[in-house]
Protein backbone atom coordinates (compact mmCIF):
# COMPACT_ATOMS: atom_id res chain seq x y z
CA UNK A 1 0.00 0.00 0.00
CA UNK A 2 1.18 3.37 -0.74
CA UNK A 3 0.63 6.18 1.76
CA UNK A 4 2.37 10.12 0.94
CA UNK A 5 2.07 12.75 3.34
CA UNK A 6 0.27 14.65 0.74
CA UNK A 7 -2.77 12.24 0.87
CA UNK A 8 -4.76 13.18 3.67
CA UNK A 9 -4.96 17.13 1.88
CA UNK A 10 -5.83 14.75 -1.66
CA UNK A 11 -8.77 12.72 0.76
CA UNK A 12 -9.80 16.58 2.23
CA UNK A 13 -9.70 17.91 -1.57
CA UNK A 14 -11.58 15.09 -3.02
CA UNK A 15 -14.03 15.02 -0.06
CA UNK A 16 -14.86 18.60 -0.55
CA UNK A 17 -15.02 18.11 -4.40
CA UNK A 18 -17.63 14.76 -3.89
CA UNK A 19 -19.80 17.53 -1.47
CA UNK A 20 -19.78 19.84 -4.64
CA UNK A 21 -20.51 17.35 -6.99
CA UNK A 22 -24.07 16.60 -4.72
CA UNK A 23 -24.41 20.29 -5.06
CA UNK A 24 -24.52 20.15 -8.71
CA UNK A 25 -27.00 17.11 -8.90
CA UNK A 26 -28.97 19.17 -6.75
CA UNK A 27 -29.18 21.92 -8.51
CA UNK A 28 -29.88 20.30 -11.52
CA UNK A 29 -32.94 18.26 -10.03
CA UNK A 30 -34.20 22.14 -8.25
CA UNK A 31 -34.05 23.45 -11.95
CA UNK A 32 -31.30 26.44 -10.99
CA UNK A 33 -29.84 29.06 -13.66
CA UNK A 34 -27.13 26.87 -16.33
CA UNK A 35 -24.58 29.93 -15.50
CA UNK A 36 -24.96 28.58 -11.75
CA UNK A 37 -24.06 25.60 -12.30
CA UNK A 38 -21.85 25.69 -14.59
CA UNK A 39 -20.28 27.96 -12.45
CA UNK A 40 -20.09 24.98 -9.46
CA UNK A 41 -19.07 22.43 -12.11
CA UNK A 42 -15.88 24.57 -12.72
CA UNK A 43 -15.03 24.78 -9.30
CA UNK A 44 -15.52 20.87 -9.00
CA UNK A 45 -13.46 20.46 -11.81
CA UNK A 46 -10.45 22.87 -10.39
CA UNK A 47 -10.97 20.99 -7.14
CA UNK A 48 -10.17 17.30 -9.08
CA UNK A 49 -7.33 18.67 -11.04
CA UNK A 50 -5.66 19.86 -7.81
CA UNK A 51 -5.69 17.12 -6.15
CA UNK A 52 -4.66 14.96 -9.24
CA UNK A 53 -1.64 17.30 -9.62
CA UNK A 54 -0.56 16.66 -5.91
CA UNK A 55 -0.90 13.51 -6.03
CA UNK A 56 1.14 13.01 -9.43
CA UNK A 57 3.56 16.22 -8.08
CA UNK A 58 3.94 13.69 -4.72
CA UNK A 59 5.04 10.53 -6.37
CA UNK A 60 7.24 11.88 -8.70
CA UNK A 61 9.18 13.59 -5.55
CA UNK A 62 8.49 10.76 -3.55
CA UNK A 63 8.60 7.22 -5.27
CA UNK A 64 11.57 8.11 -8.54
CA UNK A 65 14.04 9.25 -6.26
CA UNK A 66 16.95 7.69 -7.91
CA UNK A 67 19.62 6.76 -5.14
CA UNK A 68 23.37 6.20 -6.13
CA UNK A 69 22.45 2.44 -4.67
CA UNK A 70 20.13 1.74 -7.98
CA UNK A 71 20.83 -0.90 -10.50
CA UNK A 72 20.30 0.62 -14.38
CA UNK A 73 17.68 -1.93 -14.72
CA UNK A 74 15.73 -0.28 -11.41
CA UNK A 75 16.75 3.20 -12.90
CA UNK A 76 15.14 2.10 -16.23
CA UNK A 77 12.22 1.20 -14.15
CA UNK A 78 11.79 4.46 -12.59
CA UNK A 79 12.15 6.32 -15.69
CA UNK A 80 9.00 4.24 -16.98
CA UNK A 81 7.05 4.46 -14.47
CA UNK A 82 8.12 8.60 -14.56
CA UNK A 83 7.10 8.48 -18.67
CA UNK A 84 3.43 6.64 -17.42
CA UNK A 85 2.30 8.54 -14.60
CA UNK A 86 3.61 12.23 -16.04
CA UNK A 87 0.94 12.29 -18.51
CA UNK A 88 -1.72 12.58 -16.22
CA UNK A 89 0.05 16.06 -15.60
Amino acid sequence: MHKHSSHPDIIKRLKRANGQINKVVAMLEDGEKCVDIAQQMQAVYGAVGKAKTALVQDHIEGCLEAKSSDKPADIKKKMKELKEITKYL
